[in-house]
């Protein structure tokens, strides 16, 4: 496991701390990908690609040639480890809508104070479908959102509630930032731990969700 070197890298860090040995994790498109190179050592965890693959590995390194028809959920060429399996893609949807994925990590446009989650479009812009998350979010035992803390017009990415359309309902568990980890329970959104950069002045002054503050806030590493 590497040592971060920017913002990204950081959530992505923080991120793959959640997974426990022999874990089968799915990865979204984009910054969830970078897991991959955050795993702990002592950590043995089996990635899973909604297009039908368990046992997806990280991009072939230099010298490498990955198999022309293995990529990751972004479409990127992918190597597979020993003992990895593909199918179809009505299995792979079997077992994701079945529960059998421990833990699924993806992006967003917005999450809210009540687990609300949007990524898949904003109005009034053209997008493509959904896809699998929905299924995803609705069938993994805990659902994570890596995203910067707010957008690149600074705005909040957690928000009390959105009015973007949903991907899915009352489903994620944590939201991951390079300023927090902030954990949606039944009482609410709880400020668990804040990056070792910041405040927990800044992080609620850059969240539009009103948040627990326990007496104690860990610190994210």
């Amino acid at each position: 496991m590497r040592t971060p070197s920017n913002a990204r890298e950081f959530i992505a860090c923080r991120t793959a701390r959640f997974f426990q040995d022999g874990d089968l994790v799915n990865l979204g498109i984009g910054m969830p990908t970078l897991c991959l190179d955050f795993i702990p050592d002592d950590i043995d965890v089996w990635i899973d690609s909604e297009n039908g693959i368990i046992g997806l590995g990280a991009p072939p390194a230099e010298g490498e040639t990955a198999p022309a028809d293995v990529v990751d959920a972004g479409g990127h060429p992918s190597m597979m480890r020993l003992g990895a399996a593909t199918f179809d893609s009505f299995r792979s949807f079997g077992y994701i809508r079945g529960g059998h994925v421990a833990a699924t990590v993806l992006g967003a446009y917005e999450v809210d104070a009540e687990g609300n989650l949007a990524n898949w479009m904003i109005p009034g812009k053209a997008a493509a479908g959904m896809g699998g998350a929905m299924d995803l979010v609705t069938g993994a035992k805990l659902t994570i959102v890596m995203s910067t803390h707010t957008d690149k017009a600074g705005n909040p990415k957690f928000v009390q509630h959105t009015e973007m359309p949903l991907t899915g309902y009352h489903c994620v568990d944590y939201f991951v930032s390079e300023l927090a980890v902030i954990h949606i329970t039944p009482e609410g959104p709880v400020l668990e731990e804040i990056a070792p950069t910041t405040t927990v002045e800044e992080v609620v002054a850059k969240t539009g969700a009103k948040l627990i503050i326990p007496e104690t806030v860990g610190s994210m590493f």
